[in-house]
């Protein structure tokens, strides 16, 4: 198996029980703490195109960052909600598991099983 990496916030339960079940699966990731080191914009649009998604299904829209900085305005660009993501981190959903050269999102945490 290829280097599996996901990109978790050790704060959310989901990101916790998605790093618990690799574990679990005899599987060590890298783990990125993306609120510390976030996924530059050209990691982004590459788990973008993996997840077969836009920016806005992967932000998360509830966090006042997301009203506060417009992000709901329809006329902005894929470069710019993706610069927004860097910008602030705290939008991006999590965990994003990397494996394979595939791409999940740990909601449900079963989800990233189907990568491996």
């Amino acid at each position: 198996m290829s280097q599996v990496t996901i990109y978790h916030n050790p704060r959310c339960s989901k990101s916790r029980q998605t790093l618990q079940l690799l574990r679990e699966q005899g599987v060590e990731p890298v783990v990125i703490e993306y609120l510390k080191t976030p996924p530059t914009p050209e990691q982004l649009s590459e788990i973008l195109q993996l997840l077969d998604k836009n920016p806005r299904d992967l932000m998360r829209q509830k966090e006042p960052e997301y009203q506060d900085n417009g992000l709901d305005a329809p006329n902005l660009s894929q470069e710019q909600l993706i610069a927004a993501m860097y910008a602030h981190p705290i939008l991006i959903e999590r965990p994003i598991v990397l494996a394979n050269g595939k791409a999940a999102i740990g909601r449900p945490p079963e989800k990233v099983l189907e990568i491996l």
